[in-house]
């Protein structure tokens, strides 16, 4: 059985020892041990964080750390990623990163609200950590606009959260239902 790829996205660059560094090191880490591949844009910051944290799990298995670079250079990923694509294709590389099972911002700036907006556009499971500065906690909680993305999920929006538990418990109630696939936009 293939394994869900689960994206964590945020800031590039953020303090170790801060909340957003912990809650990064905290998901990845929590994805691992559940089984799932953790997907980034594999530089540092929240990427460098969330797959450090894949790599201390005790279920951690090489191919478990997927980066996804901006540039042409597969060495720009970080020391943690154990697959690097490099696309070549900049920002725009962030609808790649978000077309994974679900995706999981942690503050961030313009970049994670694009993959964000991806994320949504492309009816994925999207979860924001609402304790830590950034378009995480601006958008926890919300719809990201009026269009209904299925109807069996009357409560369908970025789910807020403070802790890698909380994301677990999202994740095993909500990703089975989060189980279509942007095929083109519909006028």
């Amino acid at each position: 059985m293939r394994r869900k790829i689960i994206a964590i996205v945020g800031d590039n660059r953020i303090e170790k020892n801060s909340v957003a560094y912990n809650m990064a090191f905290e998901t990845g880490k929590m994805l691992v041990d559940n089984g799932y591949r953790v997907q980034s844009g594999g530089l540092g910051g929240i990427m460098e964080a969330a797959f450090k944290g894949a790599y201390a799990s005790r279920k951690y298995r090489e191919g478990d750390t997927i980066a996804i670079i901006p540039s042409n250079n597969a060495d720009m990923a970080n020391n943690y990623a154990d697959i690097s694509i490099p696309t070549g294709m900049d920002s725009m590389r962030n609808a790649i990163v978000a077309n994974a099972s679900a995706v999981i911002a942690i503050g961030g700036g313009a970049g994670t609200l694009s993959e964000m907006a991806y994320a949504w556009s492309f009816k994925r499971l999207l979860i924001g950590f609402s304790n830590v500065d950034g378009w995480s906690r601006i958008l926890a909680n919300m719809s990201l606009d009026h269009r209904i993305r299925y109807e069996n999920i009357p409560e369908d929006c970025c789910y807020g959260v403070q802790s890698a538990e909380e994301v677990e418990k999202i994740l095993q109630e909500k990703l089975p239902l989060y189980n279509k696939y942007h095929d083109r936009i519909v006028f």
